[in-house]
């Protein structure tokens, strides 16, 4: 998808395989396909694959593993997305009753955080807004886990939707004039692109994606998502070894990380307290 989490993706799940003795050119072999922010083209390549007759189908976020489960119901399938279940991706969480199972990153529950942690970062009157994947179907799930932090804590928290990375640019420029001074970002939007157009428009952003915060963006607070990768690929060792995905229970993170880039923040003129310093698992410099 043109994610800031592919690259990361992709190498711990080869690294993992190769822990459990499949080895990229020996016994086995990767096909990749990346529709680079374009979900229109999803259908296309989930058949692709399916026409390569591949043994088994790995998926990063929704809108890929929606677009995997629509092109076979045959083929095995790992995702790791944001909320399996309530996507319909899965039956449930103990049992995925289908060809499907994964890592669920509750990433709807995790956004009330992040707004929380731009309140203690920036002055308390600091107008938050949300930016919404509107070609994501997991965007609804965004937005539910942002308008519950807006009753909780009584303020607004202005949405703006976009359909696409070529709306972005735009976006931050309205958001900005609309008064917003920090943007909670949607996680299948997060790129580098993206995190340059914050520096470029003075915004700080902030994701669950541990990556985006790597590659400039402000601030994430998320699962550890290396780990949630890894859990991925022993899902694909076991499909490999003749298990059914029905009958392997999704699994949940459980270690969760806060990482500042504090390099980004000087370059925004926001000064992080030591407070949040601290606290953090990792402080980019």
């Amino acid at each position: 998808m043109g994610n800031a989490d592919a690259e990361s993706f992709q190498a711990e799940l080869r690294q993992e395989l190769r822990k459990s003795g499949y080895v990229e050119g020996q016994n086995v072999l990767f096909d990749i396909r990346s529709a680079q922010g374009n979900l229109a083209q999803l259908p296309l390549l989930a058949a692709e694959l399916v026409a390569l007759k591949v043994d088994g189908i790995v998926a990063i976020y929704t809108p890929c593993g929606l677009a995997a489960q629509k092109a076979t119901q045959e083929i095995p399938i790992v995702v790791v997305a944001g909320d399996l279940p309530r996507t319909g991706l899965v039956t449930s969480l103990a049992r995925p009753g289908g060809n499907i199972t994964g890592v669920s990153m509750m990433a709807a529950e995790l956004t009330g955080k992040i707004v929380e942690l731009f309140r203690e970062m920036l002055p308390s009157k600091a107008r938050v807004a949300a930016l919404v994947n509107d070609a994501d179907p997991f965007g609804k799930l965004f937005l539910e886990g942002v308008q519950l932090e807006a009753r909780t804590t009584g303020i607004e928290i202005p949405l703006t939707m976009v359909r696409g990375a070529d709306e972005i640019d735009a976006a931050l420029v309205a958001m900005k004039k609309g008064g917003a001074v920090a943007v909670v970002l949607q996680a299948s939007l997060a790129s580098k692109n993206v995190a340059d157009l914050a520096l470029k428009h003075g915004l700080p952003i902030a994701t669950v994606s541990r990556a985006f915060t790597e590659v400039g963006g402000l601030m994430s607070y998320g699962n550890h998502e290396p780990d949630s990768y890894r859990r991925a690929a022993l899902f694909v060792v076991k499909i490999l070894q003749g298990g059914s995905p029905a009958v392997m229970p999704v699994e949940q993170p459980t270690k969760f990380e806060l990482v500042i880039n504090l390099k980004t923040a000087k370059a925004l003129g926001i000064t992080v307290p030591p407070s949040l310093l601290a606290r953090a698992d990792e402080v980019i410099e």
